[in-house]
């Protein structure tokens, strides 16, 4: 191989600096990756409200307050679920479209949207949205980000048509051919992208009883909330394209199974004789794992939350607090992060300074970013439950449980609810709106918007150790 020319390395050198410097700009001016996500979201939901507030023909009554605009609005962009007023009831079966219109731009991003049409006209992404698209591919940076964008709407799209297509067979009996039409599509699509929107007053809660339809719905929830990411890697490995799936799929689909295994059989034991008694064995076993499945971050009930258990009620906190799988339409901590800190006081027990799974060490950057999130995500929801618990007063002494619940639920874009949704003060609604949005976003991404520039410092301070425990 020839040398480089000597007159190659300044223009090399002056390339790299250019390109530093125009990161850098980015970071302390410009429009940051953070910045450009958490304004894609900020403007749909704007739009959204505009639109909620003055178009003809989406309620059946009286249209709703801008706050409750505001709130049914980032609820369906943030895929969250919560309401405070009844889909079924309140709306049109337009405004319903212009629901589910907003859940599928929330669920899927404008970012992955515009990356798209960007990519199908031939033109070249900006260095920004270009960092966010590759984002999406994660771990694994062999995937070309361009095709898993596509790849991304594709398997969306090809999920909820079939979902679409089981759920109208199944309700079809019930509804009619025509009647069966619009419930399973907008079931379909709410499920997939983990919204929980019903065009039910009770949900599921009338097909606790149906195992196909509950087996459906918590299909295409597991599958929208395993992230495209894995999604990808399993399509090219059942094509022979990819030899072995990445560590990070593998740690999804480990954590995914662990989660829905050990939650049904705690909702089993919890709920045997309470919201699942009078059913058949088989119904409570089916009952048993669609509570664990929706739990995470779909919001669809097929039983009363507000009737369950204490234990059950604190148990779907918990799964909440978890909730998906980066790079999916769910929300919550995610199951990598979950895994990651588990895996780290494992290590930390056996005397080991790295986390290792199936031969490979997690680098140190990641499961440090893994325990910034768990303490962000703490630091978030804590507030917002002090917040809660003075702003909702009125709730009673004995309402702190369902306070919690709201909390989680919200910041988690779960969409569950203990029956408390609807009797929140406007302090409450806002600050419920706030944990939607900062949820959905993430809380590092959502903490680096508001940052006003990147640390540059070029020095660190000296060492000195504290003691602790």
């Amino acid at each position: 191989m020839s040398a480089r020319p000597p007159l190659a390395a300044p223009l090399v050198a002056r390339l790299r600096r250019t390109w530093e410097a125009r990161r850098g700009a980015l970071g302390r001016g410009g429009l940051s990756e953070a910045r450009l996500l958490s304004s894609s979201f900020l403007g749909l939901i704007a739009i959204g409200t505009l639109g909620m507030r003055l178009l003809p023909g989406l309620f059946t009554g009286e249209p709703l307050s801008w706050l409750d605009c505001l709130f049914t609005v980032t609820s369906a962009v943030c895929v969250t679920g919560l309401i405070v007023a009844d889909t079924a009831t309140a709306f049109t079966p337009l405004g319903q479209g212009y629901v589910l219109l907003l859940i599928q731009l929330g669920g899927l991003g404008i970012l992955t949207f515009s990356t798209l049409v960007v990519s199908l006209l031939g033109r070249r992404l900006s260095l920004t949205t270009e960092g966010l698209a590759r984002g999406a591919a994660g771990p694994a940076d062999d995937l070309d980000f361009r095709r898993l964008t596509r790849h991304v709407v594709l398997f969306t799209l090809a999920m909820e048509a079939f979902g679409a297509l089981l759920l109208w067979i199944l309700w079809t009996p019930e509804f009619g051919p025509a009647g069966a039409v619009w419930p399973a599509i907008f079931h379909s699509v709410s499920a997939f992208c983990n919204a929980g929107f019903s065009t039910f007053s009770d949900s599921l809660m009338s097909y606790h009883a149906h195992t196909g339809i509950l087996a459906v719905v918590g299909a295409l929830i597991v599958g929208g909330g395993i992230g495209f990411l894995v999604m990808e890697e399993l399509y090219l490995a059942s094509t022979g394209r990819r030899r072995r799936l990445s560590i990070h799929s593998r740690l999804v689909l480990a954590t995914t199974a662990v989660l829905l295994v050990g939650g049904t059989v705690l909702y089993g034991m919890l709920e045997w004789h309470q919201t699942l008694e009078g059913m058949s064995t088989w119904d409570r076993l089916v009952n048993a794992a669609f509570l664990s499945v929706t739990a995470r971050t779909a919001g669809f009930n097929a039983v009363d939350y507000a009737a369950t258990t204490a234990g059950a009620s604190f148990l779907t906190i918990l799964l909440m607090s978890v909730g998906g799988s980066p790079g999916s339409t769910a929300g919550g901590l995610k199951t990598t992060t979950a895994a990651l800190i588990g895996l780290l006081a494992w290590a930390r027990l056996r005397g080991q300074d790295r986390v290792h799974l199936w031969g490979r060490s997690v680098p140190r950057d990641t499961v440090q970013r893994a325990v910034g999130v768990f303490v962000l995500t703490f630091g978030i929801v804590t507030a917002a439950i002090f917040i809660l618990s003075a702003t909702e007063s009125h709730a009673g002494p004995d309402a702190f449980l369902r306070i919690m619940f709201e909390a989680a639920s919200a910041f988690n874009t779960v969409g569950l609810s203990m029956n408390h949704t609807g009797t929140l003060t406007p302090a409450g609604r806002w600050t419920i709106i706030v944990l939607m949005f900062v949820g959905r976003v993430g809380p590092l991404t959502f903490a680096a918007a508001l940052a006003s520039r990147r640390d540059a410092t070029p020095f660190r301070f000296a060492h000195e150790d504290v003691a602790l425990g």
